[in-house]
């Protein structure tokens, strides 16, 4: 059985405009506004799977889709006149598998566009970013989505203390917003949070019977990849290898390879294939950041597969965890890594102008909240 919380997708983009409209209202320098859809993750105090992983004692909202081109974009835009940090990589113009995003301009004054690869790009997910970038993305979006440069309260801060990090170890998350003075409103997920988002289902065995499935399309069966609303399909190599040779087929692009082809899907373009709670492509298409347990340290997670996947279904999978250092961003060289953003289940707003109009909006946060929770169905 699925269940698709459109409700509380509308509640909550509901509220980060009226806090952007907010911020602008009061003077702060605020980028276009960037629309970040995220659906509940309900069921709290689950059971882990038999691989360990899954078990969260309590709700959350995880982004329906991935991040996009579109939204890395406005970002880029917003904070990179300079990139005083790296946020763009040229590959996100220059590799034809996966491109999306063109630089114009020189240091102080760049500029960034989507591009048109087979395709527009705008609404594929972005790819060649490091921890480091998606960890200052949830800044800036936990931060109000502020125009302006690279310090402390654009990107620097907010659910991650980076000041200026760009290697070394990841950071834990922040527990109060600095800059907001409340907890975090968006952060890169825990492996347990993205874990059980993707593959948990509280009816899997039917009414009261949970599980978990192998594959975020609530199957236990390998995908297909056709594009449209049949169940089970997913942007991924598909097919196997026969000797040193791929004997298969792309999503996009057919059998045979093309550096000239881009190979990623419009995220959400399996329509029919999504997990229990809503989520698309948390299997194939690119692959995803996740801060494993949270606690500081060298390395971080990956989870989902990708559109090249090693010509092999188990990266999409449950089983399919690999890691890396935070620096990384380049997926089995594919460039097929990207960002999926987590969040509270009651949202708290960010206080960041001066006039108390942020205390007002956490107030009305709070009320469409309550009235959300109150109408949220029994599972």
């Amino acid at each position: 059985m699925k269940r698709f919380p459109g409700s509380v997708t509308m509640v909550f983009t509901a509220m980060i405009s009226a806090a952007a409209w907010l911020g602008l209202c009061a003077g702060a320098g605020r980028a276009g506004l960037v629309n970040y859809e995220m659906v509940t993750v309900a069921d709290e105090g689950n059971a882990p799977d038999t691989t360990g992983y899954g078990a969260v004692d309590y709700e959350y909202r995880i982004g329906k889709y991935d991040v996009t081109v579109g939204q890395y974009a406005a970002f880029l835009n917003a904070v990179a006149a300079d990139d005083t940090y790296g946020l763009y990589n040229t590959q996100m113009s220059d590799y034809p598998n996966t491109a999306g995003i063109a630089r114009s301009g020189s240091s102080g004054s760049y500029a960034y566009s989507v591009i048109d690869n087979s395709g527009s790009s705008e609404n594929r997910p972005i790819t060649w970013v490091s921890w480091f970038d998606a960890a200052r993305f949830a800044n800036w979006m936990a931060n109000g989505q502020p125009v302006g440069a690279q310090v402390k309260t654009t990107t620097e801060d907010g659910a991650y203390s980076l000041n200026g990090a760009l290697g070394g170890d990841a950071p834990a998350r922040n527990t109060i917003n600095p800059n907001a003075n409340v907890a975090p409103t968006f952060w890169i997920p825990s492996e347990n949070e993205w874990y059980k988002a993707a593959y948990y289902s509280p009816m899997k065995g039917g009414a009261g019977l949970s599980g978990y499935w192998s594959f975020a399309t609530q199957s236990d069966t390998a995908p297909g990849h056709e594009i449209g609303d049949a169940p089970n399909q997913a942007n991924y190599y598909f097919g196997p290898y026969v000797g040193s040779y791929p004997n298969g087929e792309y999503t996009t692009g057919g059998g045979t390879y093309s550096y000239w082809q881009n190979y990623l899907t419009d995220v959400g373009a399996f329509t029919g294939s999504a997990s229990f709670y809503g989520t698309f492509d948390q299997s194939g298409n690119v692959t995803q950041w996740n801060d494993l347990d949270g606690l500081p340290g060298p390395l971080r997670g990956l989870r989902g597969g990708h559109w090249n996947c090693s010509y092999d279904p188990f990266y999409l999978s449950a089983a399919g965890r690999y890691w890396y250092d935070p620096s990384h961003e380049n997926e089995d060289y594919f460039g097929a890594v990207g960002i999926r953003l987590a969040g509270p289940a009651a949202l708290g707003v960010p206080e960041i102008d001066p006039g108390g109009a942020g205390r007002v909006m956490a107030i009305v946060a709070g009320v469409i909240a309550l009235v959300e929770r109150r109408r949220r169905p029994l599972a």
